[in-house]
């Protein structure tokens, strides 16, 4: 495979989608007999900072390469740590094509226009002799599970409630809404609503409601959320920000409560349920939830929302609707992947059907034995370990679990099983450095609803 003039070399491509490129492959083969040092740091809230150093080639016949490269840094740094000011050393040019590139006008004009309302800044960057030193501030997070707790999981497609008695779930619910194509902000109100009920009325009482959703969160309150698309902005103010704290006050009164990014839960999941730290959270369902718990057990207060970061380097990759951009891992490790895949594999879907009831269909024609719905699993097993491995460069995790509908039943062990042995074939300094892992059937479809209970710590 060529691209932009890079020979990328890869022995393991996807049957049902051959012209991926795996971006940890195209990273791999750019940076050989590239030497010229670049700088990049990415600053969010309160003066946090995130740096790379990276190298490019700086030569006329590689100027293509450089920009496509530079570029996909930015875009991942920016949807990884979250900010809204970009600083880079090195090549006043390449500042002023990325620039050209984050404007309102520009091919990242969603990106641009996204950080500058979560952030409340304007987006911006700059050129420097030398970037700023990396400044963080993780936090401890959940792991509380002393009294009577709500967890409540929103995602894109179904909604995940969990009763939770000193740490043991008592029960768990699933029900399938649409908060993606609803415009009345009522309609997710009672849903929300809804679900804390049913959860309470199998508990003596309520001591405390976690809640983990798409999105971020900044004080429990939304500030961006794909589940909220349809809603106007003025609604969106009025009702959406505050939509959990109204939902779990109307309905308990003062009881503590924490508002949480759904991958963040993922990971305090994926953490709790093997006892260890410095675990990666990968929840594929109606998009990619991603969290990291660090090797204290602490979150990192970045956005971690791959979902958007890149995985494919192919021109021709599937573009994501709401962002407008290519190749990134929505369309890789969500229920999209599977949709985008059945045609090639021979398995046209009733369009009519919800995506959610799509994977449905897919699951049910590989418990039945369908080899085609096998090879979608297996494509997706392909994605996967070709993007663990860039995963882990941007990371160092120890831990990888893997959650979400899409993981469930016989479909994650051909996704997981393929992965581990795309990384033993091409990465094998990589694969022995983390364990990839699927929680039991019952914890990857409402683990995140339970971890999510012990996000509040109870009042003395």
């Amino acid at each position: 495979m060529n691209h932009l003039g890079i020979s990328v070399s890869v022995k393991n491509v996807p049957e049902l989608d051959p012209g991926f490129i795996p971006l940890a492959q195209f990273n791999r083969a750019f940076l050989t007999g590239a030497d010229k040092p670049l700088d990049v740091a990415v600053e969010r809230s309160n003066g946090q900072v995130a740096v790379w150093h990276v190298k490019i080639h700086g030569t006329p016949d590689m100027a293509a390469a450089d920009e496509y490269y530079v570029e996909r840094i930015i875009k991942t740094m920016l949807w990884m740590y979250g900010g809204f000011r970009v600083y880079i050393a090195g090549s006043g040019e390449l500042t002023a094509k990325m620039n050209a590139h984050y404007s309102a006008d520009g091919r990242q004009a969603f990106d641009w226009d996204y950080m500058a309302n979560v952030f409340e800044h304007p987006f911006e960057i700059i050129s420097c002799e030398k970037v700023p030193e990396e400044s963080g501030d993780p936090k401890a997070i959940g792991r509380h599970l002393d009294g009577c707790r709500i967890g409540f999981d929103a995602g894109g497609s179904d909604r995940k409630v969990s009763a939770v008695i000193d740490g043991e779930p008592v029960f768990s619910e699933e029900v399938v809404w649409f908060p993606k194509i609803n415009s009345d902000p009522d309609y997710h109100y009672d849903g929300i609503v809804a679900a804390l009920k049913s959860a309470a009325e199998h508990m003596p009482r309520v001591d405390a409601v976690g809640v983990s959703s798409a999105g971020v969160y900044i004080d429990n309150r939304t500030m961006n959320a794909s589940l909220f698309l349809q809603v106007p902005k003025d609604l969106f103010d009025a009702k959406v920000k505050d939509i959990y704290i109204r939902a779990i006050t109307d309905t308990f009164g003062d009881v503590p409560y924490i508002v949480a990014n759904d991958g963040d839960v993922s990971a305090l999941a994926g953490a709790m349920n093997l006892g260890e730290n410095n675990v990666l959270g990968i929840a594929m369902g109606t998009s990619e939830a991603v969290g990291y718990v660090d090797a204290q057990g602490r979150v990192t207060g970045w956005l971690n929302e791959l979902a958007f970061v890149p995985v494919d380097a192919s021109p021709a990759a599937m573009r994501d609707e709401w962002s407008g951009d290519i190749g990134c891992g929505v369309k890789y490790f969500s229920q999209d992947a599977v949709i985008k895949l059945a045609p090639a594999a021979g398995i046209q879907l009733d369009e009519t059907l919800s995506p959610a009831e799509k994977l449905k269909v897919v699951q049910k024609l590989l418990a039945e034995g369908s080899q085609a719905a096998e090879k979608i699993y297996q494509s997706i097993g392909v994605y996967l370990g070709h993007s663990l491995a860039l995963y882990y460069g941007y990371y160092g995790f120890a831990q990888v679990q893997l959650q979400g509908r899409v993981m469930s039943g016989r479909g994650g062990d051909i996704i997981l099983d393929t992965a581990k042995a795309v990384l033993a074939d091409e990465y094998p300094e990589i694969a022995s450095k983390f364990c990839a892992s699927l929680p039991d059937e019952k914890a990857r479809r409402v683990g995140q609803s339970v971890a999510a209970a012990s996000l509040p710590e109870l009042k003395k």
